[in-house]
């Protein structure tokens, strides 16, 4: 069975734990969660997806249901949707957090729990050493027996002498943020929800730019257009922030999880999106580190899928 069909379940217990050990809150919510179809053909292709993760994972539970336009304007009473939204793909598991929240969470759980961090001090190098690593920064030398690269867009050259090659890319995705309202979209939503604050968070765009981070008007009026279209409302809402920021992405587009062959305890975690896959790594990607191992859980997502044809 694919580990993320289950990976949801695993949320609300992570979210309490971090929550027990940080003292913080999350605004951790788990009511399930929308994509918005907006005309016939969108209402296809978003049946057509959801049919075939179904058939791919048989044992999984579904957790999907498609909802015409009445059954949506239900769940969302204090708004008002525009003409062309024929309905949604309904995910009962779904939810969201905040993720800043989260990682102030998870700063104050590690300190608590004994834990070091060190801040604006990046990676400069990690050298395989007898039966551990050395781990270098501009202000420390770090030894140590298990290492797991996880440093985004600059693993693959940090991995690479650890004897791991990590096929890694950047896509640009664009966000707009509005002013603050009051509470109307009491689920979120793909590329539209509002946070507990009362502001609207409007995303994102998919752009294979290089590693540019500017922020353009040509998403501003896409994403806008959109999510009037969903929300005609919005277009009275003023927006008040706009950014950029780059994903890291394998070919797939899915996680990679890896242990070094030529360097066991050397281990590389690649994904997007780390707040979403926050429990896996908590649970199973912990448990790879601490026993030394790959879990099964995890096996399929190596870099070995990248070279099938080689290994044919």
């Amino acid at each position: 069975m694919n580990p993320f069909c289950q990976h949801h379940l695993a949320w609300a217990e992570f979210a309490h734990e971090v929550c027990e050990h940080s003292g913080l809150p999350l605004d951790f919510e788990q009511s399930g969660g929308l994509v918005f179809c907006l005309g016939e053909e969108e209402w296809a292709k978003r049946t057509a997806l959801n049919d075939r993760i179904a058939r791919e994972n048989p044992q999984a539970d579904r957790g999907t249901e498609m909802i015409e336009r009445p059954e949506l304007e239900r769940l969302l009473p204090k708004a008002s949707l525009g003409p062309t939204v024929v309905g949604a793909s309904f995910g009962y598991n779904d939810g969201h957090s905040n993720p800043l929240h989260l990682l102030t969470s998870l700063h104050a759980a590690v300190g608590r729990m004994g834990g070091r961090m060190r801040f604006a001090d990046p990676v400069r190098r990690i050298a395989p050493q007898g039966d551990g690593f050395r781990v270098e920064t501009a202000g420390a030398i770090n030894d140590c027996r298990r290492v797991v690269v996880a440093a985004g867009l600059a693993s693959a050259d940090l991995a690479r002498p650890l004897g791991l090659e990590l096929p890694v890319h950047e896509q640009r995705g664009q966000i707009l943020v509005t002013e603050r309202t009051v509470p109307f979209l009491p689920l979120p939503a793909s590329g539209l929800r509002q946070t507990r604050e009362g502001t609207v968070m409007i995303g994102a765009t998919q752009e294979d730019v290089g590693f540019n981070t500017d922020t353009t008007a040509e998403a501003t009026a896409k994403l806008a257009t959109r999510a009037t279209q969903i929300i005609p409302a919005l277009a009275e809402r003023v927006i008040v922030r706009q950014w950029a920021g780059l994903r890291v992405l394998s070919p797939d587009g899915a996680p990679i999880y890896v242990q070094s062959e030529r360097h066991p305890g050397a281990f590389a975690a690649i994904c997007h999106s780390g707040v979403t896959l926050a429990a896996l790594h908590a649970g199973a990607m912990a448990e790879a580190v601490s026993t030394g191992a790959i879990p099964a859980v995890l096996q399929p997502f190596g870099t070995e899928r990248f070279h099938v044809q080689a290994r044919s």
